[in-house]
């Protein structure tokens, strides 16, 4: 089953953690010093967001996936869409253990297509940054 994805930047996390809990009707399912994120069922939404995208509002979109043949079958669309797909790869990014491609849409806009392993304790392993590639 697949869940929609969204990462918005934000410039104030605990008054955006409080906009976003009244506005969904409950409490992030995770919360950082820098990030939170809402696992929502009615909208099937995976909602994130962080101090750390380097501007405000959305930062990327994407569809998070349950099983790895599910990101295998997204990959395989993207790269059928012929937009230059980066496959990333096993990563640590946003807290969590992940396997994921990226591609930026004909407007621009940077969508990941992922699949979630594991939490992590760190928001990434590398010195980049790990959402939306350049």
């Amino acid at each position: 089953m697949k869940r929609f994805h969204i990462h918005v930047g934000v410039k104030d996390l605990n008054y955006s953690i409080q906009f976003y809990s009244t506005l969904f009707g409950q409490r992030p399912t995770k919360v950082k010093e820098d990030y939170a994120k809402w696992m929502l069922e009615d909208p099937r939404i995976n909602f994130a967001i962080s101090t750390r995208s380097g501007k405000e509002g959305v930062d990327h979109l994407g569809m998070q996936v349950d099983e790895e043949h599910e990101l295998a079958e997204i990959s395989e669309r993207l790269k059928k869409a012929d937009l230059g797909v980066f496959d990333e790869g096993a990563t640590t990014c946003c807290y969590a253990e992940s396997s994921k491609a990226w591609v930026k849409d004909p407007a621009g806009i940077a969508w990941e297509a992922y699949h979630t392993m594991a939490d992590a304790e760190t928001f990434n392993t590398t010195a980049s940054a790990c959402c939306a590639p350049k």
